[in-house]
């Protein structure tokens, strides 16, 4: 009897890696056949400010715009250089608002058996038509201290009893969606650039510097984002295999 039940274990585990074998060359497969692509950004209109631990009780954080610092145009121009290594990148035209206004990710686990809400608006709202792939880069969530969600963009303040923590964020996630099924051939959320920190991130984060205080606060806040971008985003797209890796 329980070599019996070994061998279905044996078994069972063997179809499994079988099956995710089979799952990852499909993918390599089809990813191989991608000559061109567009690339669709949403992330960086607008930055969360999140308070959370001892202050974060009762408050339920704010917003400010930050359209004037065209983060969605940095990053569409910082992929378009490193894609254009492998593929054709065409430029596309998009309703960005549509694209961020979808607030639920996909790429988190109770999400995956559901239909990915891109991929109807990739199909609607993305001229032109008729590319191979399309690359969707959207807001990611994490989970700050006490349990606070946060997403995309944003200044986060952590209190303890003992000490004040912050960080500034840059959350998101990356989807290849083919240009004629519009099937996700893949998804990954940007992962931290490292772990180090006392506040962590399940995304590219890092510690907030008193230089952020003053009236030029905001343009170093937009060069420390953007610098969060930019050095997590090769990271993402090797770990995709889209390119190679950093």
């Amino acid at each position: 009897m329980r070599r019996r039940v070994i061998l279905g274990l044996a078994c069972a585990i063997a179809c499994v890696a079988l099956g995710a074998a089979a799952a990852f060359e499909t993918r390599a497969t089809r990813l191989q056949a991608i000559k061109t692509v567009g690339i669709v950004s949403a992330i960086g209109e607008e930055m969360s400010l999140t308070q959370a631990g001892l202050i974060g009780l009762g408050n339920s954080g704010q917003s400010v715009s930050i359209s004037a610092w065209s983060l969605d145009e940095l990053i569409v121009q910082q992929a378009t250089r490193l894609l254009s290594g492998r593929f054709r990148v065409q430029p596309v035209s998009y309703r960005r608002a549509a694209f961020a206004a979808i607030r639920d990710s996909a790429v988190a686990p109770v999400n995956l058996l559901r239909s990915d809400p891109f991929k109807e608006l990739v199909r609607s709202d993305v001229a032109p038509q008729g590319l191979d792939a399309y690359i969707v880069i959207t807001r990611a969530k994490s989970k700050l201290g006490n349990g606070r969600m946060v997403e995309g963009v944003g200044l986060a303040q952590y209190r303890t009893l003992l000490a004040d923590y912050g960080l500034i964020h840059a959350l998101y996630e990356v989807r290849v969606i083919e240009g004629k099924s519009f099937d996700v051939i893949e998804k990954r959320a940007a992962a931290p650039l490292d772990n180090t920190g006392t506040m962590r991130l399940a995304g590219p984060s890092g510690p907030v510097d008193e230089t952020f205080e003053g009236p030029a606060s905001s343009e170093r806040l937009r060069a420390a984002i953007a610098d969060l971008i930019t050095r997590s985003l090769p990271v993402t797209l090797g770990d995709m295999h889209l390119i190679d890796s950093q």
